[in-house]
């Protein structure tokens, strides 16, 4: 019985898919931009209206057309690929926005993921628009999402960052400037700098919940969880970094703002106000305990001397 019904259920699935597809399939598709997520691990993961615009489609913008022929050569699609990355993108731009402008339809895809994500593709997607083209967005798999829904910090309210800089005082300057966010941060990084990374957010933000995580989708996919400095232990050791990960650490509450933090915002304030104002002013902004910040006013005026 349990077979049957496995059988019959698996049947009923593939003529769902099948009738989808092949009404998305007999559409024509308009000329415009299409911007299309890709897997960004597993194929399995790709959509059925991605597939039906990627085979419509008159041309495929990639990053890496060497990349992309894995997942098109995958579905049996034939459209022709072009390259469209950061050392192409000022020449090819203007060709690929007049062939949609003379009637083309075109898919833009990044190597993995949803295109714009820390991609070129944005500069693609202005023009498009400034010039009264149409473009549609695909949807679909995103690193970034699905590390964080599976992370198991705060989802109501988040901030992608990307990469960080990758020199350590940018870096760490740019940390900083996040640091009293009430909200999950969300980082891309690179295998050489995640040590490095995870060391300069242990220093600044202290001890807050983080998690690692790696080869998203696939068979050897990773989430680590835990303090930011135990995770920087963690992977310290791990000598099989590959691909991008992606941090997220969480958000920033009343005990987790920096006495730095603090004392540079008391010293903006102290330049236009009173000292009292300006305790005043910096308590109600970051919403720390008064007698914090007047501790650290007293130092900073010498009164505390």
């Amino acid at each position: 019985m349990s077979n049957t019904r496995q059988t019959t259920g698996g049947t009923a699935v593939q003529e769902g898919i099948a009738a989808v597809f092949s009404d998305l399939d007999t559409r024509p598709l308009p000329p415009g931009l299409y911007i299309v997520a890709t897997p960004i691990g597993n194929l399995g993961d790709i959509t059925l209206r991605a597939l039906s615009v990627l085979s419509r489609a008159d041309a495929i913008a990639c990053e890496d057309t060497r990349h992309t022929k894995k997942l098109t050569s995958h579905y049996g699609i034939r459209t022709p690929l072009t390259a469209y990355h950061d050392h192409n993108a000022e020449r090819a731009r203007p060709k690929l926005l007049s062939r949609i402008a003379n009637g083309d339809a075109v898919a833009l895809v990044s190597d993995a993921g949803t295109p714009l994500i820390s991609d070129p593709g944005h500069k693609l997607v202005r023009e498009a628009v400034a010039s009264g083209l149409v473009v549609s967005s695909i949807p679909g798999p995103s690193a970034a999402l699905a590390a964080l829904t599976s992370a198991g910090l705060a989802t109501d309210r988040f901030l992608f960052e990307g990469f960080l800089p990758p020199k350590q005082g940018a870096r760490r300057k740019r940390i900083e400037a996040l640091s009293d966010l009430a909200a999950t941060l969300v980082f891309y990084e690179a295998p050489s700098r995640l040590t490095a990374t995870l060391d300069d957010m242990a220093e600044i933000l202290g001890d807050r919940e983080a998690v690692v995580a790696k080869e998203l989708t696939k068979i050897h996919e990773r989430v680590e969880r835990g303090p930011i400095g135990d995770l920087s232990i963690r992977f310290s050791s791990d000598t099989s970094r590959k691909g991008e990960f992606v941090i997220l650490v969480s958000p920033a509450t009343k005990a987790a703002i920096s006495d730095e933090t603090i004392r540079r915002q008391l010293e903006d304030a102290l330049q236009s106000m009173s000292a009292r104002d300006a305790v005043r002013h910096v308590t109600d902004a970051l919403d720390v305990k008064r007698g914090r910040v007047y501790q650290i006013a007293l130092g900073l005026t010498g009164q505390g001397k």
